[in-house]
C-alpha cells in the first residue's frame, strides 16, 4: 500500500525508521445506513513532532484519534502508534500514549493531588510511588500552589493541566500525546496557558497529534497540518506549504455593488457580503496585482478600494472545505 510524505514537525525531524505513529487507508462507518465518516485516511507523523488534523466539525477528526488510541476499531485499514500495532498489540499501544479529549476528565471533588495520586495508583504504584509521581506532575504543570484545592475551584486552564498531568501518570515519557481539541470551550487566557504546555512536551520530544478547529493553534503549534473534510486528507504540509496554495497573499477587494459581488465571489478565498469584500488569492506581486485590478475592473468603477495581506489558514480552510459539505459523524462520535 502507497502511503503519504513523510512528516515533519516543530523540533523533530522525520526518516522512515522514525514515526510514532502511521496509518494507511483506515475506513470507519457508522449507523444504518451506514454514513461514511472516514474515507481512506493515511497519516504519518515523526517522533519528538507537533501535527496538527485540521477541520470542521463531523470531518473525521475524533474517530481518527479514537482509532488510533485503540478506542474503536477501523472498518478497513492498518495503523501503528508507538511502533505497535494498534488492533493486534492494542495493550503496548495503550501503554504507550496519553489521550485528552475534549472536556477534562478529572473528578471535580477531589484536590488536585488526589486526583493524581488516585491515577497513580490504578496504574501500580505503591502509596508512597503515587505520592511522588503526583508532587512531580503537580511541580512541572504549575499547580502545586493547588494542589489541595478541589478541582471545582480550577479555571479552565488549570483543570486542563491536570488533566494532561493524569494523562502522564502511567505514560512512558516522552510518549505520544493525542490531544483532541484540547482547547474547546477555553476563554483566551486559558488556551494560551495550555499552548505553553505543548510546547514544553514538545521540547522534551513528546509526539503531539492534535486535533483543532482552530486555525491559530494549528498555525502556532504545529509544524505540519493535514486538513481533513468529508473523511478526507484535503491538502497536507506545512503552514507555509498551505497558505501558498491559495497564492501566498490575497486581495481583499470592497465592491461598489451587490452585483459585482456576486460576480466576483466564486473566484474569492474569502467572503464577507455585509462589507460587499471578497478576498481573492494572489502571489502579492506588484505586476499580479496591477494585472487582477485591470482585469476585475476595467472601468475603474467596481472597486471602491483594497488591501493586500498575506494568506491565513483561513483562506486555506475556506478555500478547501467551501466547494464541499463534510459528511455528519454519528453524535456519539464526534
Amino acid at each position: 500500500m502507497t502511503g503519504p510524505t513523510g512528516t515533519t514537525g516543530k523540533g523533530g525531524v522525520d526518516t522512515d525508521g522514525d514515526r510514532a505513529i502511521e496509518a494507511y487507508g483506515l475506513t470507519k462507518s457508522y449507523g444504518k445506513p451506514a454514513v461514511r465518516v472516514l474515507d481512506g485516511i493515511d497519516l504519518r507523523v515523526g517522533r519528538g513532532t507537533v501535527f496538527a488534523l485540521l477541520g470542521p466539525n463531523g470531518a473525521g477528526k475524533t474517530t481518527t484519534v479514537r482509532i488510533l488510541a485503540t478506542l474503536t476499531e477501523a472498518d478497513s485499514g492498518t495503523a501503528r502508534v508507538a511502533g505497535y500495532d494498534v488492533v493486534a498489540e492494542r495493550s503496548a499501544v495503550r501503554r504507550s500514549i496519553s489521550l485528552t479529549g475534549q472536556f477534562a476528565a478529572v473528578d471535580e471533588t477531589q484536590t488536585g493531588e488526589e486526583n493524581l495520586r488516585m491515577m497513580a495508583r490504578l496504574t501500580g504504584l505503591s502509596r508512597a510511588g503515587a505520592r511522588r509521581r503526583a508532587g512531580e506532575l503537580l511541580e512541572r504543570f504549575d499547580l502545586t500552589a493547588a494542589a489541595r484545592r478541589p478541582v471545582r475551584t480550577y479555571s479552565g486552564g488549570m483543570r486542563r493541566r491536570l488533566d494532561l498531568a493524569a494523562g502522564l501518570v502511567g505514560s512512558p515519557e516522552p510518549g505520544v500525546f493525542f490531544l483532541d481539541e484540547p482547547t474547546t470551550g477555553l476563554d483566551p487566557r486559558s488556551r494560551q496557558e495550555l499552548w505553553e504546555v505543548v510546547r514544553e512536551l514538545a521540547a522534551r520530544g513528546a509526539t503531539i497529534l492534535l486535533t483543532t478547529q482552530y486555525l491559530e493553534e494549528a498555525d502556532r503549534l504545529a509544524g505540519r497540518i493535514a486538513l481533513l473534510n468529508r473523511g478526507r486528507i484535503a491538502a497536507e504540509g506545512t503552514a507555509a506549504d498551505l497558505k501558498s496554495r491559495v497564492g501566498g497573499h490575497r486581495l481583499d477587494l470592497v465592491l461598489t455593488s451587490s452585483e459585482a459581488y456576486l460576480r466576483l465571489a466564486g473566484r474569492a478565498v474569502h467572503h464577507s457580503p455585509e462589507t460587499l469584500t471578497l478576498g481573492i488569492p494572489t502571489d502579492g506581486s506588484a505586476a499580479q496585482v496591477r494585472a487582477l485590478l485591470d482585469e476585475i475592473d476595467p472601468t475603474g468603477r467596481e472597486i471602491e478600494r483594497f488591501g493586500l495581506h498575506s494568506a491565513t489558514l483561513d483562506d486555506v480552510f475556506l478555500d478547501l472545505t467551501s466547494k464541499a459539505t463534510t459528511t455528519p459523524e454519528a453524535s456519539a462520535h464526534v
